[in-house]
């Protein structure tokens, strides 16, 4: 993927990872899934042993309650130069599901461990210009309240750089660990990630995504884009804020959501 990941570095195989669990405090009560926000990936692979911690959080309007909403939470760690193991999750609390700021309940999301895999890359020798293939694909873990049994999620990643804008297509689906009485939600998923750099050393950027489901179970369909300000002051810090807007019934409908991601080594 040299022509278009933003870091890079020869293969190494090296692995052992490991993880996490939700934890929700006295008081507190388990809600009821909250229906995933699909947000787009990109085609960055970190360097062998490289860590990103990828969080993004804030206040967000759901489909039926106001939620202080973790909807991106990520660990990404570099493998070789073209596999990446990462971790998704998402977790809120929110509640109760008229509408009023109380927030007395818990909702963690499945979990998705995967591996996202460089296929191909080239790149023009007479522009700035490259394009790559990559996919992520892992399993769907239930950590959701009522959910049972082991999920999937794949996603297809076609990824274009010019000069230093990145744009990322993504196109995929995803099939939940079922529900308690019901199967879980499953549908094709399909999104763009987008990267512009507004000054000349790179540290301003903007940002934006548009992701889509349309489920094939019983869940209502979304449609969700975001746009905001990134700012990395080092290669090993980014920060931004960004806004939330949701033009279908399912899913979050609008919120603002602030985000960090660090960087450091293991190994």
């Amino acid at each position: 993927m040299t022509g278009l990941v933003k870091e890079n570095c020869p293969d190494r195989i090296l692995a052992w990872c490991v993880l996490l669990l939700c934890v929700s405090g006295p008081g507190v009560t388990r809600a009821a899934p909250v229906p995933r926000l699909f947000e787009p990936t990109d085609l960055e692979f970190e360097d062998p042993g490289g860590v990103e911690l990828d969080m993004q959080f804030g206040p967000v309007r759901g489909e039926n309650s106001y939620r202080i909403a973790m909807p991106d939470a990520e660990f990404d760690l570099g493998l070789t130069s073209n596999i990446e193991f990462d971790i998704d999750g998402q977790f809120a609390i929110g509640g109760p599901d008229s509408g009023n700021f109380q927030f007395n309940q818990v909702a963690p999301d499945n979990l998705w461990p995967s591996l996202k895999l460089g296929l191909l890359d080239f790149k023009e020798e007479t522009a700035d210009l490259a394009w790559a293939v990559g996919t992520q694909i892992g399993p769907k873990l239930p950590l959701a309240q009522g959910a049972q049994g082991v999920g999937f999620e794949g996603l297809l990643l076609f990824g274009c750089r010019y000069e230093q804008t990145y744009i990322i297509l993504n196109m995929g689906g995803l099939r939940d660990p079922r529900l308690s009485g019901s199967s879980g939600p499953s549908g094709f998923e399909m999104g763009v990630d987008l990267d512009h750099p507004i000054d000349a050393p790179g540290h301003w950027a903007v940002t934006g995504e548009i992701g889509a489901v349309q489920y094939v179970s019983s869940d209502r369909n979304q449609l969700t884009t975001t746009a905001g300000l990134a700012w990395r002051p080092s290669e090993n810090l980014e920060m931004s804020v960004v806004g939330l807007y949701g033009w279908l019934a399912g899913g979050d409908q609008f919120g603002v959501l602030f985000g960090i991601s660090p960087k450091f080594k293991l190994w």
